[in-house]
């Protein structure tokens, strides 16, 4: 049995005590509704926190994947778009060759179809030298576009087509005669089946892109998720806990007021 003191009062000190450590435990619960995470630091979980810090770092590289693999798609449209301008000027350029190649025209219907067939030619060669996107031309035969495939370094490579006219052969072209014509159908014809296959390609890789851009973004939200999963409080358990607390700690300090009452009813003793 405790001997009775006023120098000693040990029922205080355990209520005390039991008093901190429901503070501390208030403390907690508090830090967790107001931040919304139950690992706001290393002091919470360093294993927790040290997991959830390398996952978010993850995160931020696929970040910096998507935007480049945006900046590739972007780039790679564009060169589809000239490649499909190209092919349908072609086309047109085919009309007028065909169309000159039969008789029947006398020397000013025959310039006059000639001119407007080289202007076409021309507009193909305009189309192709302002087909750029951040300085990545792909239908004019430059380097190949790498893309990010992941943040470890690793790339997608969309290989470059030239559509110049030079390089369809068709540069020097002209349907100032039948003759000429016929010879201009032909190249042309070769031409088109040439760009069509070309714009193809540039497709396929715009399409792997996309495909692979919407993969890194699953990605990124899966790992978000996750990171939720090892660091997010769960809200409704957390409210119920600071409830219950808020009552202990209530009780602790009437508790502490009691023990500490106990020297003070020594003193009836000596009445």
């Amino acid at each position: 049995m405790a001997a009775n003191s006023i120098l000693t009062n040990n029922s205080a000190f355990i209520a005390l005590q039991n008093l901190n450590a429901t503070n501390r435990e208030l403390a907690e619960v508090q830090s967790r509704v107001n931040t919304g995470k139950k690992v706001a630091g290393p002091k919470d979980n360093g294993a927790i926190f040290a997991i959830a810090q390398n996952m978010r770092s993850k995160v931020n590289g696929l970040a910096q994947v998507q935007t480049n693999l945006s900046n590739a798609i972007s780039a790679v449209d564009v060169a589809v778009s000239a490649g499909q301008s190209v092919s349908d000027l072609l086309n047109l350029m085919k009309e007028k060759a065909v169309l000159a190649e039969g008789g029947g025209l006398d020397t000013a219907a025959r310039n006059s179809l000639n001119e407007d067939f080289t202007a076409l030619r021309d507009q193909i060669t305009n189309v192709v030298d302002n087909a750029e996107f951040n300085g990545t031309n792909l239908v004019k035969g430059g380097s190949a576009l790498e893309a990010l495939a992941n943040d470890k370094g690793d790339s997608i490579t969309v290989s470059a087509v030239d559509l110049t006219v030079s390089t369809l052969g068709i540069s020097s072209s002209t349907i100032t005669s039948s003759s000429n014509a016929a010879t201009a159908r032909a190249a042309i014809e070769a031409a088109i089946k040439t760009v069509n296959n070309q714009v193809a390609k540039l497709g396929t890789a715009a399409k792997k892109l996309e495909i692979h851009n919407v993969f890194v973004g699953q990605l990124s939200d899966s790992l978000n998720a996750g990171i939720g999963n090892l660091v997010d409080a769960d809200l409704a358990k957390e409210s119920a806990r600071l409830q219950s607390l808020q009552i202990r700690q209530q009780l602790g300090i009437q508790a502490l007021g009691i023990a500490n009452s106990a020297p003070q009813n020594l003193l009836g003793l000596f009445r």
